[in-house]
């Protein structure tokens, strides 16, 4: 077998404002399957830090309207989908809040640590839905700070000539990648607010040159941001990879999380839903979420989320769960075959065409190797 390869696996994350949707759990399964077929294959690390991105304003802002209105509120009674409708209240109110205001969060999470009870709240919630899934938990509740302060950030990127820092005459700093044609994009306000942006390059600029291959998740609403990050990361070092993932429409419309609309959709209703049609096999349950996350709905966004073909993707995985039980796993050598055929030319393995390869009539049962290593 060729030398394994270092990867680092850094998709995009789901701020803890809201609860997990359909289009959250796409990006999520697709990520795990990644994941969990890649590691077989190369020395892969999954990062995945809200730590890192909770300084943001979508979250600290969401933070100081609660304590504002909601002081006395006990989060840890509360449903997502109870805090999640706080968080359209706070989208929907558009009141300016003062970066002085904010300060005191940021200064809480960037010295100690320190998380939103809402937000722990809803951490908790979501570590549930990983299990019930059995998706790898990469760190959900963990404290995990960038390995850049900001500042060290700015410097950096300034060593290389891709920033335009105006802090000095009253203005924003913009990552600057014109000598490659594209356009100015601000990352840290005046009055020193930092967006998703600056918070990645704080996240992953220390870390990609320690690797072979860099694999960025994300939706195609923040496609621009990512051909930025891209071009960033490359010129450090690694082989960078962008993998798309579109959202998944709600009865033909794509719509953020912060506008609400998804009742009846959130995870713990579809799992508790599929775990009507599955009885008490978590593992078709498991395997029934990523055929049709994954496999039916595909990289696009065009399909709007069907609960009729969910159901049938469960009844799919448990015929193709009970013919593999009665098959004979292959060896690891074949499990690396299996899987390195869905690589082409890259380092990580492609869940799409790996979990299609799962379906089809006239297909051999599903290896349980396969299936235990990746789905289930």
């Amino acid at each position: 077998m060729p030398p394994r390869k270092n990867v680092l696996l850094a998709p995009v994350t789901v701020t803890p404002t809201k609860p997990l949707t359909p289009s959250h759990l796409k990006g999520l399964l697709w990520t795990d399957v990644m994941f969990r077929a890649t590691v077989r294959l190369a020395e892969v690390t999954y990062r995945y830090s809200h730590t890192t991105y909770h300084v943001t304003e979508q979250t600290v802002g969401f933070w100081e309207y609660l304590d504002r209105t909601h002081g006395e509120t006990d989060y840890a009674q509360l449903s997502e989908e109870e805090i999640g409708e706080l968080y359209v209240r706070y989208r929907a109110e558009e009141q300016p809040q003062s970066a002085q205001a904010l300060r005191p969060y940021r200064d809480a999470i960037e010295h100690s640590g320190w998380t939103h009870p809402a937000s722990r709240r809803l951490l908790e919630l979501w570590a549930v839905h990983y299990e019930r899934l059995g998706m790898h938990d990469p760190g959900l509740r963990k404290h995990q700070p960038p390995g850049l302060a900001l500042e060290e950030m700015v410097e950096r990127l300034s060593a290389t000539g891709l920033v335009l820092d105006q802090r000095d005459c009253g203005g924003p700093v913009y990552l600057d990648l014109t000598r490659y044609g594209m356009p100015l994009r601000r990352i840290i306000t005046s009055d020193g607010r930092p967006n998703y942006l600056a918070c990645a390059l704080r996240e992953l600029l220390p870390l990609v040159p320690w690797y072979d291959e860099v694999v960025l998740l994300h939706d195609r609403e923040l496609d621009t941001d990512y051909q930025l990050l891209n071009r960033v990361l490359t010129g450090f070092g690694p082989t960078v990879r962008r993998v798309p993932v579109g959202r998944v429409p709600i009865d033909g419309r794509i719509a953020s999380a912060r506008h609400g609309g998804w009742r009846g959709h959130t995870a713990g209703v579809l799992l508790d839903e599929a775990a009507k049609t599955c009885g008490d096999d978590t593992e078709a349950l498991r395997l029934g979420m990523r055929l049709y996350f994954v496999a039916t709905l595909g990289p696009g966004q065009r399909e709007s989320f069907r609960h009729d073909l969910l159901r049938n993707c469960l009844t799919v995985a448990a015929r193709l769960l009970k013919r593999s039980r009665a098959a004979v796993a292959v060896g690891t050598s074949d499990l690396f075959d299996a899987l390195d055929r869905h690589r082409r030319g890259h380092t990580y393995v492609d869940p799409y065409r790996l979990t299609c390869s799962l379906l089809g009539r006239g297909r051999p049962a599903p290896d349980p190797g396969l299936l235990s290593a990746v789905y289930l």
